[in-house]
C-alpha cells in the first residue's frame, strides 16, 4: 500500500509540474489576446469607422468582438467564475446528470481513453493489493469501487459484482460491459486460470500506470506546439483583420 501511494504520488507531482509552464503561456496568451482585442485594436480600427467605407467582414467581425469584450467584461468575467462552479455543484447533486457527463467523457476520442486506464489502473492496483493480502475477491472488488472515478465505470464494476457473485469468473465479469482494457481482462483470465490472480494484477497494475505515464508524456508534449499555433491563428486573423482595409484604402488611391 505504501509503495502504491507513492507511486501514485510521484506521478501526481510530475503531471502537476508538467502542466505548471503551459498553464502560465495560456494564461500570458489569454491576457495578451484580451488586450489587443480591448485596448490596441479599437484605436486602430476607429479610423475605418470615421473613413465610412465598407468594411471587410473579418474586421467587421474583429470590431463586434472588440465592442462586446469592453462593454460586457464584467459579466463575461462573472460567467466565467460562476459557471464551473455551478456546474461542479450540479454534478454533485444530480446522479443522472452525472452519470451522462461521465459517459460522454468516455466517448471522447482521446479523453476518454485517458479515463478509462487511469481508472483501470487504480482498479488493478487496488485489487492487486487486496487480493494479494487474503481479502475474499469479493470484498475486494466492493473496497475497489471507491477508488473509480468515473460512475460508468462504477456501474460497470456493480454489474460485475454481481456475476462474480453468482459465479461467473472475474475477467468474464468486468469483460461483460466492454469498457474496461481488453489487455486488462486477459491478464486477469491467465491469473485466474493459473491460480496466480495477484500476481497477474500486479502485472496489469504496471501495465496499466506505463500506459497512463506514456499517454500523458505525450498528451504534455503536444499541448504547447497546438497552443502555439492556437495562438498564432488568432493573432494572425486580428493582424489581418486590421490589415485588409488598409490594403483596399491603398487599392483604392492607385
Amino acid at each position: 500500500l505504501a509503495d502504491y501511494l507513492e507511486a501514485w504520488q510521484t506521478t501526481r507531482q510530475k503531471v502537476l509540474q508538467a502542466l505548471l509552464y503551459p498553464v502560465l503561456v495560456s494564461g500570458v496568451a489569454v491576457l495578451v489576446i484580451v488586450g489587443l482585442l480591448t485596448y490596441v485594436v479599437p484605436q486602430i480600427v476607429g479610423v475605418f469607422k470615421q473613413s465610412k467605407q465598407a468594411l471587410p467582414l473579418l474586421t467587421q467581425g474583429l470590431i463586434f468582438i472588440s465592442d462586446f469584450l469592453r462593454g460586457h467584461w464584467w459579466w463575461l468575467l462573472a460567467v466565467a467564475i460562476a459557471a464551473p462552479l455551478a456546474a461542479r455543484r450540479a454534478l454533485k447533486r444530480n446522479a443522472a446528470l452525472q452519470l451522462r457527463w461521465h459517459r460522454w467523457l468516455l466517448g471522447l476520442p482521446l479523453v476518454g481513453r485517458h479515463l478509462r486506464t487511469l481508472d483501470s489502473a487504480r482498479l488493478a492496483s487496488t485489487l492487486a493489493i487486496m487480493v494479494g493480502s487474503g481479502v475474499p475477491l469479493l470484498t475486494a472488488l466492493e473496497t475497489a469501487k471507491a477508488v473509480l472515478a468515473n460512475q460508468v465505470l462504477r456501474q460497470a464494476l456493480d454489474q460485475a459484482i454481481r456475476l462474480v457473485r453468482e459465479g461467473s469468473p472475474l475477467h468474464r465479469a468486468l469483460g461483460a460491459e466492454k469498457l474496461f482494457p481488453p489487455l486488462l481482462i486477459h491478464m486477469i483470465a491467465s491469473g485466474e486460470a493459473s491460480g496466480t490472480l495477484g500476481r497477474m494484477l500486479e502485472r496489469a497494475a504496471t501495465q496499466q500506470q506505463a500506459e497512463l505515464d506514456r499517454r500523458t508524456a505525450v498528451a504534455l508534449g503536444l499541448f504547447e506546439p497546438v497552443l502555439i499555433l492556437v495562438m498564432g491563428g488568432v493573432v494572425l486573423l486580428i493582424v489581418l483583420a486590421v490589415l485588409m482595409p488598409i490594403i483596399e484604402i491603398n487599392m483604392l488611391l492607385k
